[in-house]
Order: C-alpha cells, then sequence, then structure tokens
C-alpha cells in the first residue's frame, strides 16, 4: 500500500492514446482532478494511474483524465465517455470497509445507469471484479492475493456463462491490448496467461 512508489514505465493509457482511443479514470471520493494523497475514504492505493509518472507529473493530461467520480454521470448523460473507463469505488463502496450488502447496494445504483448508456449499448462490455480475496491462494503461475469473482457484462456477451478458465487481472489488461491491437505489457505478454475470449459470442 505504498502511496510514493512512482512507476517510470509505459502503461496501459500511453497505449490506449497511442492507439488513438481516449480514457479516463473515474474515483469516488477523489477531493479533485489528479488528487495526490489520501482524503478517506478515497485511498490513493487504490488508484493505479496516480503512481505513472508521466500521468501525474504532466498536470493537463492527468487533470484530464484521473477525476473525480461524479463526473462519470455527466460524461454518460453528454455521450462523452471514453473508450476506456476505469472506476474504483470509495473504501466503502468496494467492500473493503463495509459490509458486503453496502457494496452490493453501491453496484445497484451505479450499474444500471453504466447499461443504459450508449456507451454500453454501443457493443460495449463492463468488467467488475476485485483487488484481492481472503486468502493468498493464486490460481495461477503469477498470481496471488486469493481467488475473486468477475463478471463480464455485454451485449456481445454469452448470457448466463461461468467460465472454467484459470486466469489473472492480467488475464483482464491482456483481453484489452489484444481486442485493440496493442502489444501485451508485464505479465499480459506471459504465455501463461489466458485471454478472457470465451465469455464472448
Amino acid at each position: 500500500d505504498c502511496t510514493t512508489c512512482w512507476v517510470n514505465a509505459t502503461n496501459l493509457a500511453d497505449q490506449i492514446e497511442a492507439g488513438g482511443r481516449s480514457w479516463k479514470a473515474y474515483q469516488e471520493g477523489m477531493p479533485s482532478a489528479c488528487f495526490v494523497g489520501d482524503a478517506y475514504p478515497y485511498m490513493q492505493k487504490h488508484d493505479p494511474w496516480i503512481y505513472f509518472n508521466d500521468i501525474r507529473t504532466n498536470a493537463a493530461r492527468c487533470s484530464a483524465h484521473v477525476v473525480p467520480y461524479t463526473q462519470l454521470a455527466t460524461d454518460l448523460a453528454n455521450g462523452t465517455v471514453p473508450n476506456y473507463v476505469w472506476i474504483t469505488p470509495n473504501m466503502c463502496n468496494d467492500m473493503h470497509d463495509c459490509s458486503i450488502a453496502t457494496g452490493d447496494s453501491w453496484l445497484s445504483q451505479q450499474v444500471p445507469a453504466i447499461l443504459n448508456s450508449a456507451a454500453y449499448r454501443n457493443n460495449g462490455v463492463l468488467f467488475i471484479t476485485w483487488d484481492e480475496g481472503s486468502t493468498n491462494a493464486g490460481c495461477c503461475t503469477n498470481a496471488a492475493g486469493g481467488r475473486i469473482a468477475t463478471l463480464v457484462i455485454s451485449p456481445l456477451a454469452r448470457t448466463g456463462f461461468q467460465s472454467t478458465v484459470q486466469e489473472t487481472h492480467y488475464s483482464l489488461l491482456r483481453t484489452i491490448e489484444d481486442s485493440w491491437g496493442l502489444s501485451r505489457l508485464g505479465g499480459a505478454s506471459c504465455g501463461c496467461t489466458a485471454q478472457m475470449r470465451e465469455y464472448f459470442r
């Protein structure tokens, strides 16, 4: 949970922009765009984008792309949702510090607006995943931190499908990169990383 472990490396945002697409990270509870530090229930450790030097130290880029979650409703209403969206709930709604029921209630209020948006209806996909389980168990070569659920919701997805393939967060990264013809970063480039293709028709 280091808050000063800055990273000087190519990241998914760099790839998305180089590929001519747009992105934005919506952080619930973030006091202002590109905020660095903690302001509970917003915690910087759950905002991966702020750790990349080429995002955090570029004020214009950072402020345009790493924003408070409240901006999502405006972007949905205006039809200005970017191609790639990252959403982080606050420490209560992400179920870290509050109950599962609290997180479920938050999702029940937020997900319908996303599913009713043009961005989603136009062959979009919503991935809902967690960052860690209740043990340190891992399924695959580079996985640790427990086993988690991941929901894949899309007009292109197989209805009611449950995968038996062992996958990691790098599988999600690889799936995004492969679908947009981007090179694979980090663990996504490992031959041990499965692509999440089986969820789609």
